[in-house]
């Protein structure tokens, strides 16, 4: 396994502010080192907004932790939120596969602006 990223889990919090339930996210522990693989890419049309959406598979080493996530939280990678739809052991309980989903379309919060180019502003 290379893992050459790092994810961070998050844990679904919901609560109730007394007019509906708000859905809200918390840190789940501190980010995993992992291995990120994309799988397939998918292109959609649903109400007259085009949704793109990513498959990656995320392997990350098995522990204590890591074998309590369950399809109820999701991840961050390189700032874009994946829903988690599915976790396998692999290796003898050394590894776990995390296969998750993400929206293509919606730009990162950490990717980098382009910059205009020269004489364009």
């Amino acid at each position: 396994m290379r893992a050459d990223r790092r994810v961070q889990f998050e844990r679904y919090t919901g609560s109730d502010d007394g007019f509906a339930q708000v859905q809200d996210w918390a840190a789940h522990g501190s980010p995993v080192p992992a291995e990120k693989r994309d799988v397939s890419d998918a292109e959609r049309m649903r109400a007259s907004e085009i949704q793109a959406h990513i498959t990656s598979r995320f392997r990350v080493r098995s522990s204590a932790f890591t074998r309590d996530l369950s399809p109820k939280d999701r991840l961050i990678c390189e700032g874009r939120v994946y829903d988690i739809s599915g976790i396998k052991e692999l290796d003898r309980r050394r590894t776990l596969e995390i296969t998750a989903a993400a929206r293509a379309d919606l730009t990162p919060a950490t990717a980098p602006t382009p910059e205009p180019p020269e004489g364009e502003e």
